[in-house]
């Protein structure tokens, strides 16, 4: 199934709307080009709905907020939900202000979110309706480990219950769960904590596969997570002498450019539990 969901992505070419932050824009474009997809970004309250309109996913990222692209986003995502088209939301840094956190709670009671992509502790936040983060990263004191699995199953699969949505939770072990099932992948590099907006190419990257996959979405966001994960790992064994986290985030891009569906299936580890 992994593998149809990419080789779909490439067939399809999603048309993804993306009001995301501007730390990270053009790599989420870029990112959304190398998996097939085709990236939109627009978050003026004038346009928002017509761009959102004209695509099949709308990704929703919360990381630079201001008054203006928080009007824009519940604009665009009762559009989406109007159309019934893939909504992703991206909760960035929740639970670092009061701002983020009540932004992503009102979001997800207002709009009808398919899947929330976040770390640990911003899932957490989402989920208690408060918290606290360290800036934009996981706190280290939530963080997933062989200890904690079977628990942050428990707990993940609980709230996709309650909310309606697929809960992907990315760190040192992935999950993607819905209320019944969850996948727990272990692809990637802590390397990629260096890099800022992995998450946020991911995000943009999801959507993607969801418009390509509408009637297998927690596979395709399984698929999703696999896919950038193994990049991490191709990327960084390409990486050569001398070279930093600028150039790993180049040959992660390059990695998801060349992936197709049998390297991703060659390369993803992952149980369903």
């Amino acid at each position: 199934m992994l593998t149809k969901c990419i080789e779909n992505v490439r067939k399809k070419v999603p048309l993804v709307h993306n009001i995301t932050n501007y730390v990270t824009v053009n790599d989420v474009a870029n990112v959304l080009l190398a998996c097939g997809g085709s990236p939109i970004m627009a978050d003026d309250l004038n346009e928002v709905e017509e761009i959102t309109s004209i695509c099949g996913g709308l990704n929703i990222n919360i990381g630079t907020l201001n008054i203006n692209t928080t009007r824009s986003m519940f604009l665009a995502g009762k559009k989406a939900n109007e159309l019934g088209h893939k909504v992703l939301l991206d909760p960035v840094g929740a639970g670092a202000s009061n701002l983020r956190t009540e932004t992503a709670v009102k979001l997800i009671n207002e709009i009808k979110v398919d899947v929330i992509r976040g770390n640990i502790s911003e899932i957490k936040t989402l989920a208690l309706g408060s918290g606290s983060t360290k800036g934009v990263d996981a706190d280290v004191a939530d963080a997933v480990t062989e200890e904690t699995l079977d628990n942050t199953i428990a707990f993940v699969k609980a709230f996709a219950k309650k909310t309606g949505s697929i809960i992907a939770i990315t760190g040192a072990i992935d999950l993607v769960a819905d209320s019944d099932k969850c996948y727990v992948i272990r692809n990637g590099r802590p390397d990629m904590g260096k890099i800022t907006g992995t998450g946020c190419q991911l995000s943009g990257m999801m959507t993607a596969f969801l418009v390509a996959n509408p009637d297998h979405v927690l596979e395709a966001a399984a698929a999703a997570v696999c896919t950038m994960g193994l990049a991490g790992e191709i990327g960084w064994s390409n990486m050569q002498p001398g070279e930093g986290n600028s150039t790993y985030r180049n040959r992660i891009i390059d990695a998801i450019y060349h992936m197709d569906g049998a390297v991703l299936e060659k390369g993803a580890k992952y149980e369903v539990r």
